[in-house]
């Protein structure tokens, strides 16, 4: 397949370096080209232009088979979200369908974007699936579920194949971001940690996506999560454990923060992404996935 990464980065690039790795012709595009080489050295063909600028697609090669919206925002803010996210697919839809395609129809892509769990707005612990209602407080959230739309609209109107993945926190070989906080002393236990925490490894990620392009149902939403939503307290516990560390202290929940940030409390469920496109996770939980990244610690010896 001939295949376009939009975002090589953080998880882009070891997607694209996996389709090289199963004979896949694979072009990954990033707004900075200084960083050409490292694409080039994974097998996967360079291509620069910034998705929020429209004429710097204009001139790029179209006709492909599949293609991952993976891009993440430079920035955290509403703004950001809105410019990179929400306009970034409308210019990437417009590019690779123009409006004077009529004549030369190019290929239709089977197209993969990669949204995120917090656009379900459940905060009372309850387990959410594709069907929940999707409520969000966060306006970043907001700006995300605007996203999912506008591609499945354009998908209906202009005759291709969208699939969402709805991801969950994404932690791996340098991140996590709990992970570090408690490693470096500065986790702190939400009240008596009861929040849940829905969490998947970057090679998880890469393997959700890589299943929904080859077997995905167009219009479909996956939730790509661990099996093991787990509290905060159930997993601070399990490092304590892990690393010999004391738990962090306890600090009272705030509300007004967890408003502003958008903080959910809810258990995601897999369970579609498991029967309907048969995937096997490699790192089916937490611990699994966090061991690797707990023996690559540096030891502290004793003086």
């Amino acid at each position: 397949m001939r295949a376009l990464i939009i975002g090589c980065g953080y998880l882009g690039l070891p997607l694209g370096a996996e389709l090289v790795q199963r004979g896949h012709e694979v072009f990954g595009l990033r707004r900075n080209s200084s960083s050409a080489h490292e694409l080039e050295r994974a097998g996967i063909n360079p291509l620069l232009a910034d998705i929020t600028q429209p004429e710097t697609l204009a001139k790029l090669p179209r006709n492909f088979d599949w293609v991952v919206n993976c891009v993440a925002s430079g920035g955290g803010s509403a703004d950001d979200y809105r410019q990179v996210y929400l306009e970034g697919m409308r210019n990437v839809v417009d590019w690779l369908v123009p409006s004077d395609s009529t004549k030369r129809k190019p290929r239709m892509p089977r197209f993969v974007y990669t949204s995120s769990t917090s656009i379900y707005g459940q905060n009372d612990g309850s387990t959410v699936d594709e069907t929940s209602p999707t409520e969000p407080t966060a306006e970043t959230a907001r700006v995300l579920l605007e996203t999912e739309k506008l591609l499945l609209d354009a998908a209906h109107e202009i005759k291709f194949s969208a699939m969402i993945l709805r991801v969950a926190a994404i932690y791996g070989p340098g991140r996590g971001y709990w992970f570090k906080q408690f490693v470096n002393s500065e986790a702190r236990l939400e009240g008596k940690g009861e929040r849940i925490l829905n969490m998947i490894h970057r090679d998880d990620v890469i393997g959700c996506i890589i299943s929904t392009l080859e077997r995905g149902e167009s219009g479909n939403f996956y939730n790509a999560v661990d099996d093991e939503p787990v509290s905060q307290f159930d997993f601070f516990s399990w490092l304590s454990r892990a690393l010999g560390k004391p738990m962090p202290d306890s600090i009272p929940p705030s509300t007004e923060s967890a408003r502003k940030r958008g903080v959910t409390n809810k258990r995601v469920s897999n369970q579609k992404l498991k029967s309907k496109l048969g995937y096997q996770f490699k790192f089916p939980t937490y611990r699994e996935g966090y061991l690797a990244e707990i023996q690559a610690l540096p030891i502290v010896r004793p003086q």
